[in-house]
Parts: structure tokens; sequence; C-alpha cells
């Protein structure tokens, strides 16, 4: 089966490299999670533009190395200024934008929501091909399928139960790129129970109704900074889920699909690898 996914990502890649026989010279990136694949995956010369979230620590993996390049508002006039001959976004966001950038002439590549980590490799070998450099792209698939073998390694066969609670009560649904780590690592999302598809918000009552066995979250802080983070800190919550049963893996590893999943996996690995038979945390 392994080998099977790996030929499928190499087939993607050599298609799109047929397909992208000359690479763009100067490409604007809209969206958060094609941010992250360019400045993985592209020469810095390349990348004329980046999206307003790209050097937020919160959020992107890569926003060291986003200081370098320009910040736009995320709007069609910004991107028209620079005069790019290839503009990535998300598919579900700013539709105008997209729209009116197709309008006027410029490529725009749409790349649609991770919910897998095989979306997510397929989503490197698509970039890799467009900017010109499939081999990066191997290279970041194959570290992916590495970090995967490491946390299959250490998987637990008992099932538990994991919501993944976010900020103001966000939770990624069953069909989620977070599903797919969690079932890696023998995990079940118990979103699935609270019949939430993709994502949405749960209010306190109904997370301590779902009865998680675990809850994942994006951060060990024990002092609330803003409205957002105070939800994960109520005191119901401190109560039912104190330390010792939550898993904290930092946002910026699983909001997008990228080479940042080899992260995340690894973390995730290295919680079950400490404590085979009760779940703790490992520190962001």
């Amino acid at each position: 089966m392994l080998l099977g996914a790996i030929a499928a990502t190499v087939a993607v890649i050599l298609t799109f490299a047929s397909a992208t026989s000359d690479p763009p010279k100067k490409i604007v990136s809209l969206n958060l999670c094609t941010d992250q694949l360019l400045l993985s995956l592209a020469d810095p010369d390349q990348i004329a533009g980046l999206s307003p979230y790209a050097r937020d620590p919160t959020l992107s993996w890569a926003a060291a190395e986003a200081v370098r390049f320009p910040v736009m508002s995320g709007g069609a006039e910004d991107a028209m200024m620079l005069k790019p001959d290839l503009v990535v976004a998300g598919r579900f966001e700013r539709r105008a934008t997209r729209e009116l950038l197709a309008r006027r002439g410029l490529r725009v590549a749409d790349f649609d929501v991770v919910r897998s980590i095989d979306e997510a490799k397929r989503q490197i070998a698509r970039m890799g091909a467009i900017v010109g450099h499939p081999e990066r792209a191997e290279a970041r698939i194959a570290a992916i399928d590495a970090a995967v073998a490491r946390l299959r390694a250490v998987a637990t066969r008992k099932g538990r139960r994991v919501l993944a609670v976010s900020r103001r009560g966000w939770i990624p649904g069953a069909d989620s790129l977070t599903s797919s780590l969690l079932a890696a690592a023998g995990l079940v999302n118990a979103a699935s129970e609270m019949g939430i598809a993709t994502g949405g918000f749960a209010t306190l009552e109904q997370i301590v109704a779902a009865k998680p066995d675990l809850v994942l979250v994006a951060s060990a802080l024990t002092m609330a900074e803003d409205q957002g983070q105070a939800f994960l800190l109520h005191p119901a919550l401190q109560r039912l889920y104190p330390p010792e049963k939550r898993i904290v893996i930092p946002e910026m590893l699983t909001v997008c699909g990228g080479p940042m999943l080899a992260e995340g996996l690894d973390r995730l690995a290295d919680v079950l690898a400490r404590r085979p038979d009760e779940v703790t945390r490992v520190a962001p």
C-alpha cells in the first residue's frame, strides 16, 4: 500500500511537471497555506508577495522565512500591482478576488483545503511541479512518509477518543486533516459523534457532553490572552481535562497541509512514545 501511494504521488509530480515546462518567475500567494508551500518549494526570487498571515508565528510554520518577502493585504489590487505571472490561492476564500484577477488575464492556481495526509502530499507535489522543483517536493513528501512510519510504530491500540478544540470552541470535524493525523496514531476524532463533518463551533456544554478521553489543543497556556483562549481555560474543561489529558500540538503544524506535517506527526509520535498507556501533552 505504501509503495502504491508513493507511485501515485510520483505520477502526480510528473503530470504537473510536464504541464509546466516553463516555471513562473514571479508568484504571488493570497493564502496562508500556499504561502508555506511556496516558501518551502520555490526559489526566493520567484516569490513576489505573500498573504497577510504569512508572518504570523502562531499560524505559519514558515513565519521566519516570510519576513524576507513583501506581505500584501490579500486584495486583488495588491496582486495586480506586482504584475505576477502566477497567483496561488485557496479555492474557498476571496472568490471575487480570484475571479477579478482571472478576468484581468492573470493566471490563478487554486488549492483546496487539505483534509488528509495523502491530500497534503498531492498538494506538495503539485506546487513543486508548478514552481519547477519537483525534486524538492519529493524530499518533503518522503519526510512526511517517514514521520507517518515513525508514528505508526508507536500508535496506540486502545482507540482513545480525542476531541480537538481550538479558540472559541472551534472543532475540526470528522472529514479533516486533524482526523487523518489522529487516525495514523490509532486515535479517533470524537467530532464524528457530534455530527461535525468538516468543522464547526461547539458550545462548552456540547464538548463536556461528548466526554472525549482526551482533548487536543494548540497551546499549554495557563493564562488567557483574549476571549478566544479563555474558552479553553474554562474551569469545567480545566477540571475534566488537566494537563495529563491534553495533547498539545501548535496550530501552525496542523492548520495547513504541507511540509510542516512531518513535524506535527513527530510531535504526536513523541506523545505516544513517552506515555504509551496514558497519552499526555508534549510541550510546544
